[in-house]
């Protein structure tokens, strides 16, 4: 069996272009962390946080839909690992049919992919404590561009 891990409960606080993709400032009111993801992930988080859907449904929509239609949803997103860089996580899935009174999915999957089905999904997203741990601080770093209203950070800007 495996060991559980103590989390902590954060939250996507903004999503900001970057030259290279998108920066996802994530935390609660004790720390937030930047985590660097693809422009088209970043794009589909920031919408997700406004409400907003594309004219044509993009991955996660589809997903989101696939899950729909099986009687699953996601329940929680947990970025477990980090390591050289590179976060890790588990998305967790929890189907109710006919068949099964209640069952629970458990996939690896990249933390960009995993945030933007959480926030589609209003979903809560973890990080274990050994990974909270880890990770540097940058809530000074945020609350300078938070007064400075986030400039440059334009219609991607989420919060």
């Amino acid at each position: 069996m495996a060991k559980v891990q103590p989390v902590v409960e954060i939250e996507v606080k903004a999503v900001l272009p970057t030259s290279g993709g998108c920066a996802v400032f994530l935390g609660n009111a004790r720390k937030i962390f930047v985590i660097y993801i693809d422009h088209g992930v970043g794009l589909a988080i920031s919408m997700a946080m406004r409400g907003e859907t594309r004219e044509r449904p993009q991955t996660h929509d589809l997903i989101g839909s696939l899950l729909a239609g099986f009687g699953a949803k996601v329940d929680r997103v947990i970025i477990n690992h980090f390591e050289d860089g590179v976060y890790f996580a588990r998305l967790i899935l929890v189907a109710e049919n006919e068949l099964y009174e209640r069952k629970i999915v458990e996939i690896d999957a990249r933390p960009s992919d995993s945030i933007a089905m959480a926030v589609q999904a209003k979903a809560p997203i973890y990080l274990t404590r050994d990974v909270w741990d880890a990770v540097e601080d940058v809530t000074e770093l945020y609350q300078k561009m938070e007064q400075q209203g986030f400039e440059g950070g334009g219609p991607e800007l989420g919060t």
